[in-house]
């Protein structure tokens, strides 16, 4: 089974490159943000707690993320592997999600990650949430706050993977045609 984290700050593309992963490769896309956008749009329990949390530019809790995993790979047995949007966040998260792929015979293939300018970056979240809505990408101190996070706590995942021989850094500057190529190259030579 592939299994294939897409690694990025806010506003790297991750959500975009994975739906063209997805269709290229045959996979299913898990993105832990896409989830707790849905429970926060039903307000349920978990919806209503992420969006605390959301709105104060942090991220949900490590627990709260390797549920809705654990949840997500019950549901979808029979499928050709999976692409990982946004998880794991955590050298922890990385952890427990090892243990969980272990229960499915079954472990990380590849954790790609995308490489983009801190401007691009603001600038693609506020051009996002003029056409998302997404209040997290509204203001530019939030904004901010979410990449110091990222570069600070998340990119501890880059070495976890790195020293396994799983991690491949990619420019995510320039049109998304052109990210996609990169990604691909990477994704082909690493299974040939």
């Amino acid at each position: 089974m592939l299994n294939i984290i897409l690694f990025g700050p806010p506003g790297a593309g991750k959500g975009t490159q994975s739906e063209k992963i997805l269709e290229k490769y045959g996979l299913t896309h898990i993105s832990t943000g896409e989830i707790l956008r849905k429970a926060i749009e039903e307000k349920t329990p978990m919806g209503i707690e992420a969006q605390k949390l959301i709105d104060d530019g942090n991220y949900v809790t490590d627990e709260m993320a390797i549920g809705i995993i654990e949840e997500e790979l019950a549901k979808h047995k029979n499928t050709n592997g999976f692409i990982y949007d946004g998880f794991p966040r955590t050298k922890y998260q990385a952890e427990k999600f090892a243990e969980l792929l272990a229960k499915y015979n079954s472990n990380v293939t590849l954790m790609i990650s995308l490489n983009v300018d801190e401007n691009v970056l603001v600038n693609r979240l506020i051009t996002r949430s003029k056409e998302s809505g997404r209040p997290d990408d509204r203001d530019e101190s939030i904004i901010f706050k979410r990449i110091k996070i990222y570069k600070n706590r998340t990119s501890i995942i880059s070495k976890f993977y790195n020293e396994q021989g799983k991690h491949q850094s990619i420019d995510g500057n320039g049109e998304i045609g052109e990210v996609f190529d990169r990604i691909c190259k990477t994704i082909d030579t690493y299974l040939n």
